[in-house]
């Protein structure tokens, strides 16, 4: 019997806004912030081999002296406006093992009560496959391939982003190059299409103990495949917030995080909608970021220009 059937290429994130940055490379540095994410999700608890993703990042802003980001206030000349950033990943789906990294560059220009940000990034990732967990019930010429090798796959994604005191908006493109890798001795085609992000949010009454905040990330890919999170947050302080999650067709969710000192922890669990339900209850999600900043000359090892 022959058919077809259609998977996701990039990694699914609940907790989009906690690291925007993997999604768009002109965040870097947009917050005036050095900050560090982990980020862990664990797909379809309870499956064998059930997908699990791990991402390591971290960006900054480069200073020649000590600047506080404040939307609306123009920087001054001594005021730095570039951005870096760097991350690391590995996406493992049963026998396939995605891992890749990127580094990004942004440059800030502010605009009287917003800020907007352009971004580069030139990423590579090498796809593994290991054959010990391949089993077929009748003759494959995948089993006479060599999937052995390994192959580094260069691409680059690029970003516009919109920052005031209360919103943001951004829109972002990757894997422009649509890099192609051939697998196994048999030439097997693994092609990583275009995919565009579009993601905002508003905070609502935000000098005030309680706000909320309504956001969403829209996904296409270049073969016409879509789809959206929507999330609703509701903070206490500035320091903690609870949240719903809606990705379309697919998940509801909750989100929970809390503030200590300058780290910042979140928790997402997605509650499965597809038939996939029979088998597992949903996703989870964990999520660690330290911010640092607030006087740049502490950090003798950032670049001056």
């Amino acid at each position: 019997m022959l058919g077809n059937t259609n998977a996701q290429q990039m990694p699914l994130y609940s907790q989009y806004m906690m690291n925007g940055f993997v999604f768009n490379p002109a965040i870097a540095g947009a917050d005036g912030f050095t900050t560090i994410n982990l980020s862990a999700r664990d797909h379809w608890v309870g499956l064998d081999n059930s997908p699990k993703t791990f991402v390591l990042s971290a960006q900054t802003r480069l200073y020649k002296t000590n600047f506080n980001f404040k939307p609306g206030n123009k920087p001054s000349k001594r005021s730095g406006r570039v951005g870096v950033g760097a991350c690391v990943y590995n996406d493992r789906n049963g026998a396939i093992n995605r891992t890749g990294g990127q580094i990004s560059y942004a440059y800030h220009i502010s605009m009287q009560k917003t800020q907007l940000s352009m971004g580069l990034s030139v990423s590579t990732f090498q796809v593994k496959i290991d054959q010990s967990q391949l089993q077929f019930f009748n003759q494959e010429p995948l089993l006479n391939s060599d999937f052995s090798s390994k192959v580094l796959v260069p691409d680059i994604s690029v970003g516009g982003y919109l920052l005031s005191s209360n919103a943001f908006l951004g829109l972002s493109a990757d894997n422009l190059f649509q890099s192609r890798i051939k697998l196994g001795s048999e030439g097997y085609d693994y092609r990583m299409y275009r995919h565009y992000f579009l993601m905002g949010g508003k905070r609502f009454q935000e000098d005030q103990p309680f706000s909320y905040e309504p956001s969403f990330l829209l996904k296409a890919t270049e073969k016409g495949a879509a789809q959206a999170d929507l999330q609703l947050r509701g903070y206490y302080m500035h320091d903690y917030y609870i949240g719903l999650s809606y990705r379309t067709g697919t998940a509801v969710g909750i989100l929970l995080g809390a503030k200590w000192r300058r780290a910042y922890f979140g928790y997402a669990f997605d509650y499965t909608l597809s038939g996939l339900q029979k088998s597992t209850l949903g996703s989870q999600e964990i999520n660690i970021t330290l911010k640092l900043g607030d006087n740049a000359r502490r950090y003798r090892w950032m670049i001056r220009y």
